[in-house]
Parts: structure tokens; sequence; C-alpha cells
């Protein structure tokens, strides 16, 4: 059994000590431009552009977001928002959709609040299921529909020998953090029907399912070491080569992504990042969120393409948590803290920011 002790580091001390130091191993322009003629913001360049449409889903009167979290789309290109909802405001629906349009198109999700974290999307065999992960003092994974009916909902696999008795239970009274408790930030899908879990603030460790659920493998654990994480936030399946899939892993507090065989072989390491939160890939590109004020595109050789609404230096100061409470000092086509991204099929790229007033950004792809 692991060690109960938390090893959590201050975020906020962790931006300032990186900024200077890791930002200059990821160098991109970051190019900002308003066309006056109809107000666009525009960020990126050459092929790589996009128009900045902040706040882009309209949220119905009845509804407030509460910590916006994770983005996903389904097969007819809805949008679905994960937020946190908040443990200080009355119980409400953590998951929000949206039309092609931004038009609010219906929520559900009231057993997350107060854990609202992953949220991503797969067609199995001609329908769509959703598959969650969720923290603090609701910590599971479950399965789906697009209504938000349940398939099925878990704990922690004890099997993995590595929690505390009574993780398995669904609902807990403590919601500490420790490396022996399980807090899931976010799921990735196996090209064989299973699936993958990060347990992000818990345990640290990537976990493998299988189709049915049945837990398979754990690999990962605390630490600095290459196939080791402090936080591996966000996973995907890097399909980018089709012969050779992938596991891309954001091990967020050491500023890096790591790659794996889909079986858990570490295989190569990219430094350089603030504090990476997520990825997703579409065509030779992969997006990747970084918490620290910035989108970063990354081309098939994972070379940078470029930083898009880079506010990072700000972002990193002594002033950040002044700034992402206050939305009055946000600036326009500038990112605060990108928590999640997910590309459309036309490339567009949505944006989900870790703000407490929410904030969901398009991206519209202009190249």
């Amino acid at each position: 059994m692991h060690t109960s002790r938390n090893y959590d580091v201050s975020r906020r001390k962790f931006m300032r000590t990186t900024a200077g130091g890791a930002a200059g191993l990821l160098v991109a322009p970051a190019v900002t431009t308003a066309n006056k003629g109809n107000d666009q913001l525009i960020v990126g360049q050459r092929d790589h552009r996009y128009e900045v449409i902040h706040d882009w889903p309209q949220l119905p009167s009845h509804l407030r977001w509460q910590t916006t979290q994770n983005v996903a789309l389904d097969s007819e290109g809805l949008l679905y928002v994960m937020h946190q909802g908040l443990n200080d405001l009355p119980q409400s629906d953590t998951i929000l959709v949206f039309d092609q349009q931004g038009k609010f198109v219906r929520s559900f999700g009231s057993e997350f609040h107060g854990g609202g974290h992953g949220v991503e999307i797969r067609n199995e065999n001609g329908q769509d299921f959703i598959y969650v992960a969720v923290y603090k003092k609701v910590r599971s994974i479950a399965k789906l529909d697009l209504f938000g009916e349940r398939v099925w909902r878990r704990g922690a696999p004890l099997e993995a020998g590595i929690y505390a008795a009574g993780e398995d239970q669904i609902e807990h009274a403590d919601g500490g953090k420790s490396r022996d408790r399980f807090h899931p930030t976010n799921i990735a899908f196996h090209p064989d029907g299973g699936f993958y879990v990060a347990d992000g603030y818990g345990s640290y460790h990537i976990h493998k399912f299988d189709r049915d659920g049945n837990w398979e493998l754990a690999f990962g654990g605390l630490g600095s070491d290459e196939g080791k994480f402090r936080l591996p936030h966000g996973l995907w399946v890097d399909d980018r080569n089709s012969q050779q899939p992938t596991l891309v892993v954001s091990d967020r507090v050491n500023a890096r992504l790591q790659w794996f065989t889909l079986d858990g072989q570490q295989l190569r390491t990219r430094d350089g990042f603030l504090l990476p939160a997520n990825n997703d890939v579409w065509g030779e590109l992969m997006v990747v969120p970084d918490l620290v004020g910035r989108v970063t595109l990354l081309d098939s050789q994972n070379q940078v393409l470029a930083h898009l609404g880079d506010d990072s230096i700000r972002m990193s100061s002594d002033k950040e948590s002044m700034i992402r409470s206050d939305p009055s000092k946000w600036q326009p086509g500038k990112f605060i803290h990108p928590h999640d991204a997910c590309f459309d099929s036309e490339g567009n790229i949505i944006v989900a920011e870790w703000v407490a007033t929410g904030r969901i950004t398009k991206l519209r792809r202009l190249g």
C-alpha cells in the first residue's frame, strides 16, 4: 500500500519557478491580431490561424458555470461541457450540451456535482457513449448514454493493490487527496474497445480497463524519472502514426508529455511545457492546453507550431490568482487557464478554462 503523505505541490509556486525556465524550451510565435473591419481576434500564424470566439456557448439564464473543466464532441457535432459544480452551491447538472451554433440543448449529471472533471465520448457499434472521470467526494468513473442514463459507475480498482479499503465505493465522506485514494481526472480510449483512466490527483497511476470495464493493468506512480508522474492529468491515444499508436500523458507538474506503448512501456519524453493539462489530435496536429495561459500546437514530429492566446508571463506572476478570479482583467484573445481542448471535425478547437466563472472559447480555423 502506498503512503498517504500528500505530495501535491503549490500550483502557484510551481508556475512562478517554471515560467522563466521552461517557457524558452518551447519557442514559437504567439501572435494576436485584430481585424478592425469586423472586430475579429486572430491568433496563430501562417497555416495555423484561428479566430477567437470567447464565451461561445450560450448558457441559458437559469444555469451558471461552476468552474469549467473539460469538453468533448459526439458523432453529430454536439458539444458536451463538464463543469465541476461547486460544493457551496446547490446541487446542479454538471454536463451541459450545446449544438453547433453554441445554443443550449440539454443538461444532466447532477450526481457528479462537486467533482465534475473529465469527459470523453466514443462511438461503439453505432451508438455514442459518454465516459466521465470525477473526483473529490464523488470520485469515480462512469459510462453514460448521451442523455445521462447510466450504463455503469464504479470506484477505484482495488485489484490494482494501491488503494485504501473502501475506495471502490462510489461516494466518500472524506474528499482528501493522498496516494492511496482514487481521484481520476481523465479518460482515453484504447483501439480494442478498452479504455485508460488517469488517476491524476490520487495514486498518480494510469489504469487500463478492457471493453467490459474490467481492470487489466496499472503503470506510473509518483516520481520525476521517465515513466513516473507528478500529476498525470490528461491522456490521449496518439494515432498520428496509424501503424504504431501510442498513449501520450500530460505529466503536469513535471512540465512534460510522455509517450507510452499501449501496454504502458515508456517510449519518449517531450519537455519544455509549463503545466500541460490534456491532449487531442486532428490529422497531423496535436493540441496541448497548458494551464499557464496558452494553448500549444505540435506538428507530427512534436515540434511547436504555435502558442495560441499566450498570456503565460502574466499568468505565472504573483498576481495570477487575482487575474483568474477577476474577468475584468482578462484580455481579449488571451487565455487564463486552459484546462482542456478538443478539435471538431473541421479542425476548429474548443477550449475549456479552469476559472470559477467558467469560460469556453472556440478557435475557428482560418487556414
